[in-house]
């Protein structure tokens, strides 16, 4: 789990960064990245809580 969440963390940064690039600067293919880290970073969210409901279980 605490991969997972290293993971998203390291996610969450690339965002930002692409985002403010895009927003700031009008930064064309940093958007493109922001909406492809945004996708990715779904995907760890919904494996971040299956993971969480599992251990909160056992």
């Amino acid at each position: 789990m605490k991969e997972l969440i290293e993971k998203i963390n390291a996610g969450i940064e690339a965002f930002k960064t692409d985002a403010e690039l895009q927003a700031e600067k009008g930064n064309k293919a940093a958007g493109t990245r922001a909406r492809k880290s945004s996708l990715e970073l779904e995907k760890l969210f919904k494996e971040f809580r299956k993971t969480s409901l599992e251990a909160s279980k056992g």
